[in-house]
């Protein structure tokens, strides 16, 4: 009984086997063949050609902010105590206007002394001036000897000297009442304070900071052949932490590099600071003027591995992607040095989502084009 089974379920799983393998090979042939396979799904894009623009040339550089000129402010007395402050940080002076004023009490005692002791001198000098006139003429009588008038004109020269170097130390001591009070050098605005009401100064301790008529400049670092194109009073445009773009224009360029980066500085003035503050960091434009560039829109340009892209579509809108070598962006679009002629048509919306070969799908730069 089992022997008679057993080939008849043999052949019953033959049969299944033929089945499956008819099965895969009918499923081979419809997916080899061409008319059974389905279109890829092409990307929507637009796309247009390079036009030639004016554009601004510029080069793009990072730099501080920093003070034309900070003037570090102090007193040319020791050991005296401060009395007053009469300013505080970002506190706008004038030239000559009271910042500082110190204990003044012994001071004004030494110049009391030394007015004093002028008089003292004015008083022998009278007396010396006088007792020579009247030497002179009882010399002229014969009623003194020669060194008698020549003891007495002795007298009146020491007496003269005695007042000017009296007069010397009543200067002094009314110069160092006047050093009492310190004063703005110049115009602009305080930046730093490090003294207090009460303290004892010295005259080597920094109190004060003042930058000057509160003018700012912007300084960067650019490479040798950049720096060799910028010239004084060239424009500059340094955007500010809130947005706002400052003017300003290149006012000293270093006669150097330095040896080790290659690169020298620029030194631009910024006549109206905004919201720029001496200690920024911030990102400037420095522009070289304008030029007729062959140009694309930014978008249409896409950066890979550090090199510049376009995709140019051919007759059956399929995209070919090529390197070209492109120029610093000039506002929103880009030139295009090489690699790109003006015949050719380049994706501009959608560049970034395709890959080489792609198929797309062209409308009018006019239509919105979905999103991919």
């Amino acid at each position: 009984m089992l022997l008679l089974e057993r080939p008849a379920s043999r052949r019953a799983g033959m049969g299944v086997l033929a089945v499956s393998m008819a099965c895969l090979l009918v499923a081979a042939c419809g997916r080899g063949g061409g008319a059974a396979a389905e279109p890829k799904e092409s990307l929507t894009v637009t796309v247009g050609q390079a036009e030639t623009r004016a554009i601004v040339l510029d080069v793009v550089a990072s730099g501080s902010v920093a003070a034309w000129q900070e003037m570090s402010l102090g007193v040319e007395l020791n050991g005296l105590r401060v009395e007053r402050v009469l300013v505080e940080v970002g506190a706008k002076v004038r030239a000559g206007q009271p910042l500082l004023q110190l204990d003044t009490r012994s001071l004004q005692v030494d110049v009391r002394r030394a007015d004093a002791a002028y008089a003292q001198a004015r008083a022998n000098l009278d007396l010396a001036v006088a007792s020579a006139t009247r030497g002179e003429t009882l010399l002229q009588r014969q009623l003194i000897s020669q060194s008698n008038f020549d003891q007495l004109r002795a007298t009146r020269s020491g007496a003269e000297a005695g007042l000017q170097s009296a007069a010397a130390e009543r200067d002094s001591a009314r110069l160092r009442l006047a050093y009492a009070t310190l004063r703005a050098p110049d115009a602009g605005v305080i930046s730093m304070r490090a003294v207090q009401p009460g303290q004892i100064v010295t005259s080597s301790a920094e109190l004060l900071r003042l930058i000057r008529r509160e003018r700012l400049e912007w300084r960067a670092e650019l490479t040798d052949i950049d720096l060799a194109r910028v010239r004084p009073g060239t424009p500059v445009k340094v955007r500010a932490p809130d947005g706002s773009v400052v003017a300003g224009q290149v006012r000293v360029v270093s006669p150097a590099l330095d040896a080790a980066s290659r690169t020298g500085r620029i030194y631009a003035d910024l006549p109206a600071p905004g919201a720029l503050r001496a200690g920024m960091f911030a990102e400037g434009h420095v522009e070289l003027g304008q030029a007729q560039a062959q140009v694309l829109p930014r978008v249409a340009v896409v950066t890979r591995d550090g090199f510049s892209y376009v995709f140019v579509v051919d007759d059956k809108s399929r995209v070919a992607q090529r390197r070209v070598q492109a120029g610093p962006p000039a506002g929103e679009f880009v030139p295009i040095v090489s690699g790109l002629s003006r015949s050719e048509r380049v994706v501009v919306t959608g560049a970034g989502f395709l890959s080489d070969g792609d198929q797309v799908r062209v409308v009018d730069a006019a239509a919105e084009a979905p999103p991919p």
